[in-house]
């Protein structure tokens, strides 16, 4: 079973151009299940083998009782996925005959609604920054870029200065799938980049892995997406904003803006890199209370 494990990351890692995240999240699911089935003795002559074909949706559905109480919804359904996905490569490498999770229903996931700033709130965070040297500079270039922009953070991290494009405006970022997009920039945005750059000492990205990076840490290297988790959640409290929330907020704040200034939803799909409408859709709940509003004011028979 690890080797099959094993064999259906490389799979997901160089088939599939499944992001380190979700692979390490699919494969630590997959390993917790092979110990689930170790446990309860799906084992051939007592070895450490576990019996593939004695695994059906009872099994799945037994394993899956014992994590209901501890986990989210959304947490058990990636573990399904996880499930599904290794099965139906098993029986396209001819492990298994049949998949013993054909059809089987996946959890209905919890959808909350997005976390994102009002526009004051927003600007306030943007012009607070007061961190001095390069490293202020820095800060101040990766919340401009998130804001203006909407790129993920992990896109962003990933960004090379010969991804920025400074006469025209742009960012060639690699989204999700290994699947590349051009982002516009705002001219304010543009500008911290400018400074960071100008700042930045003396040899952009020279000593970080994969090319001139355009955000480092203080050691010269790519920053991580912790790291720029940490650099969002410090610059909202120096705020004074009482808003829990990561980088991801600020993409929800991007959207639910372009969305409330009249930006088309189909264009707001292409700027997120979402490659289905029902995801961008999610946007459409915020400004209910914008909706019923303009309602409530247009409509002859609203009150």
């Amino acid at each position: 079973m690890d080797d099959l494990i094993a064999g259906y990351g490389e799979y997901l890692r160089s088939q599939r151009n499944c992001s380190p995240h979700t692979l390490r999240g699919y494969l630590s699911d997959l390993r917790q299940f092979h110990g689930y089935l170790l446990d309860e003795g799906l084992c051939q002559d007592g070895e450490k083998k576990t019996d593939l074909q004695a695994i059906d949706r009872h099994v799945v559905r037994a394993y899956l009782g014992t994590l209901a109480k501890a986990r989210r919804k959304s947490s058990l359904a990636r573990k399904v996925a996880a499930l599904k996905g290794f099965f139906r490569y098993l029986v396209e490498e001819k492990h298994l005959a049949r998949n013993p999770l054909f059809g089987f229903a996946t959890p209905k996931q919890e959808k909350p609604l997005p976390v994102f700033l009002s526009v004051d709130d927003a600007f306030r965070l943007l012009g607070g920054v007061q961190r001095p040297g390069v490293l202020g500079l820095r800060d101040r270039a990766i919340l401009e870029v998130l804001y203006s922009t909407g790129v993920r953070v992990s896109e962003l991290v990933g960004l090379d200065w010969e991804d920025v494009d400074f006469n025209l405006g742009i960012l060639r970022v690699l989204g999700k799938g290994a699947k590349e997009r051009i982002v516009p920039v705002g001219e304010v945005a543009l500008k911290a980049l400018e400074a960071y750059r100008v700042e930045q000492p003396g040899k952009p990205g020279r000593a970080a892995k994969g090319g001139a990076a355009v955000f480092l840490n203080h050691r010269g290297l790519r920053i991580t997406v912790r790291s720029v988790a940490r650099i969002v959640e410090r610059h909202l409290r120096a705020a004074g904003i009482p808003v829990r929330m990561g980088p991801h907020g600020l993409r929800h704040s991007f959207a639910t803006h372009l969305l409330n200034g009249g930006a088309d939803l189909r264009a707001i799909q292409e700027l997120l890199g979402h490659s289905s409408l029902s995801t961008t859709q999610r946007y459409t709940h915020v400004n209910l209370d914008q909706l019923t509003a303009v309602y409530d004011k247009a409509h002859p028979r609203a009150t």
